[in-house]
C-alpha cells in the first residue's frame, strides 16, 4: 500500500530537499505539494491524502489552522509537523500529530515518522485531528530530539587575524580545507576554523542547507550565485562570496545536485 504523501511548505528548497528524501521510500507517493495554507487546505480537500507534511509557520493559515480546518471537513489524514522551532512541540502533539520533526530533517527520523504512519495505516486506526494530551513517552522524545539540535544553533568561532568573531552558522557562504586548516567565509569576514575536519564542521551546521560537494568543500546552497558546467558533466558553482569563488562539485554530488534543482 502507497502511502499518499502531501508536503506543505512555503520554501520550495525545504519542499525539494523533504521530496527528496521522501522519494527514497518505496512505499511514499507524493501525490502534491503547497506553497501556503489556503492551498494546502483545498488540495488536501481534493486528494485526501494518508499523510500531509504541515511547516508551521507559512503565509495564510498556520499548519495548525490547517490541521483544524480539514478537522472540521471530517479528514482522516495523518499530520507530520515540520519547523525549524521547537517551541511549537507540545502544541503539535494536542492537535494529535503523529510526529514532529525539527529542520533539518535527519533521513533516520524521517524513516521512525513513516513507519509511524504505516503502522497506524496498516492497523486501520489512522486518527482524526482531536484534542488530546501528550504522553511521558512523547515528551522524552521531543526533549530529547530538541537537545540534539541545539547545537546546530550555537554561534561559530572564526578565528580573524588574532581575534575570535563569532558569526551565524546561516550566514556562511562556504567552507574550505587546504594545508590542515578551515577557512570559513561569510559575506562580511574570512578566517579560520577551530574544527580540524570538514566532518567536525558539518555535525554543527544544518544539513539541509551544508552539502559537502567536494571532499574539500562544504557550501551552502542558499549562497549558490551560479552553477556552471563542466568537465566530464559536472558542475561548477560560483559562490555569492565578494571574490565570486568557484568551487567544484564531484560526480557523486553532482547527481545529487541535478535531482535536487531538478537540473
Amino acid at each position: 500500500m502507497n502511502i499518499r504523501t502531501i508536503i506543505v511548505d512555503d520554501e520550495r528548497l525545504a519542499r525539494n530537499e523533504l521530496c527528496f528524501q521522501l522519494e527514497r521510500l518505496d512505499d511514499v507517493k507524493i501525490i502534491g505539494q503547497a506553497g501556503d495554507g489556503v492551498q494546502a487546505i483545498k488540495l488536501i480537500e481534493d486528494l485526501s491524502p494518508n499523510l500531509v507534511f504541515l511547516d508551521v509557520q507559512m503565509p495564510g493559515p498556520t499548519g495548525f489552522e490547517v490541521a483544524r480546518e480539514i478537522l472540521a471537513h471530517g479528514s482522516h489524514s495523518q499530520v507530520v509537523f515540520v519547523t525549524a522551532y521547537d517551541q511549537y512541540a507540545i502544541e503539535a502533539f494536542e492537535v494529535n500529530a503523529i510526529d514532529y520533526l525539527l529542520k533539518p530533517v535527519e533521513p533516520k527520523r524521517l524513516e521512525q515518522t513513516i513507519q509511524r504512519a504505516r503502522d497506524r495505516l496498516e492497523s486501520s486506526r489512522a486518527p482524526t485531528i482531536a484534542a488530546t494530551s501528550l504522553n511521558d513517552g512523547e515528551l522524552a522524545r521531543i526533549v530529547e530530539y530538541i537537545a540534539q539540535q541545539e547545537i546546530r544553533r550555537e554561534p561559530l568561532a572564526v578565528k580573524v587575524g588574532e581575534r575570535f568573531l563569532l558569526t551565524q552558522t546561516e550566514d556562511i557562504i562556504y567552507a574550505s580545507l587546504a594545508d590542515a586548516a578551515i577557512t570559513i567565509v561569510t559575506g562580511t569576514l574570512t578566517g579560520i576554523s577551530n574544527y580540524r575536519t570538514l566532518d567536525e564542521l558539518q555535525s554543527h551546521l544544518d544539513p539541509a542547507l551544508f552539502w559537502r560537494v567536494h571532499r574539500s568543500h562544504v557550501v551552502n546552497i542558499n549562497k549558490i550565485k551560479e552553477i556552471m558546467p563542466w568537465f566530464n558533466r559536472n558542475y561548477m558553482l560560483k559562490m555569492k562570496d565578494t571574490k565570486g569563488t568557484e568551487i567544484p562539485v564531484s560526480r557523486a554530488q553532482t547527481k545529487r545536485l541535478r535531482e535536487h534543482l531538478s537540473l
